[in-house]
């Protein structure tokens, strides 16, 4: 439990210092429908602002769906606040507060009873004692649910963002970033999500498989190095051979998962954006008369100067 709360505190620190110095890279506009140019300095924004999410949440000012949800990560319940649904934080806070509370008050009776037992089989081998097992799992439950309704409100704060403009570019990101293949759905390409889906499971599936192999032969190395009336099929030599090819392919299918799972994030991005691109096979050659009006120096003369030109397009 302490690794995964280390490893979500870590990811939303660089997230957060990451978005403040990513202007160069990540412009503003990757969550709406527009596009800045150079000149235009409102697209050299970063990805996100505090004082721009100060501003939004307070309803001085309109934001991002991508700054309400990144500030929705810390402040949770930011997004709700935002799209003016009052009424659900008192459920939010219930849910996430109460859970997790659980979560917490079961742990400490495992940890209690672990300590007890582990004092208790020091004085005696055969204690009657036993570890609160059923504690540890009630705890799982709390916490997992905890992260559901956590993440209930950040799905539901990208649903109810509201947007005159579709498919956004931002909300399809979200979708796919908080369940894989919801952003193709949201943009209506619903033949690639048996692609996605099929090559998450297939990694997750090799995952597994290497996972466990990388087990038993580690398990074979221990007991071959460190039990002299070791008689297994392998010698020590062998099961390290195969702990570290089986480790090497665990870590292979990880960066397998990261890759299908941020490909399928970019596509949902890239493709709302390209929904109004017009792809016409049609490159005729056009040729009429075009007027060209005169320069407005020229126009204040008595003279009224307008030529006649070929105008050609495509």
């Amino acid at each position: 439990m302490k690794k995964a709360l280390l490893f979500l505190l870590t990811v939303l620190v660089c997230f957060l210092s990451f978005s403040g110095t990513a202007s160069a890279q990540f412009k503003k506009d990757a969550f709406s429908q527009n596009y800045g140019n150079d000149a235009d300095t409102s697209a050299q924004k970063p990805l996100f602002s505090l004082k721009e999410y100060a501003r939004g949440i307070t309803h001085k000012d309109t934001i991002q769906i991508g700054t309400s949800f990144a500030g929705s990560l810390i402040l949770i319940g930011g997004q709700q606040i935002y799209n003016k649904q009052y009424w659900k934080l008192p459920l939010i806070y219930a849910g996430i507060g109460s859970t997790a509370g659980f979560g917490f008050h079961y742990r400490s009776q495992y940890t209690r009873s672990l300590n007890a037992y582990n004092a208790a089989l020091e004085l005696d081998p055969e204690t009657p004692y036993t570890v609160n097992d059923h504690a540890k799992q009630l705890s799982t439950y709390f916490f997992a649910g905890s992260a559901f309704l956590y993440w209930a409100t950040l799905m539901d704060g990208v649903v109810n963002f509201e947007s005159d403009r579709y498919p956004l570019p931002g909300r399809a990101t979200l979708y796919s970033l908080l369940f894989p293949g919801l952003g193709q759905i949201y943009n209506h390409d619903y033949w690639k999500i048996p692609i996605y889906w099929g090559a998450l499971i297939t990694s997750y599936h090799f995952w597994d498989l290497n996972k466990r192999n990388y087990l038993k032969y580690r398990n074979i190395y221990i007991d071959a190095t460190t039990n002299t009336e070791y008689k297994g099929p392998f010698s020590a030599e062998t099961a390290l051979y195969y702990r570290d090819i089986f480790r090497r392919y665990r870590d292979y299918s990880v960066l397998a998962i990261a890759a299908f799972y941020l490909i399928q994030v970019i596509d949902a991005n890239v493709f709302s954006y390209m929904n109004d691109f017009e792809v016409n096979d049609d490159i005729s050659l056009q040729i009429r008369p075009t007027l060209i009006t005169p320069d407005i120096q020229f126009a204040a003369r008595p003279v009224n100067a307008v030529g006649v030109s070929l105008g050609i397009s495509f």
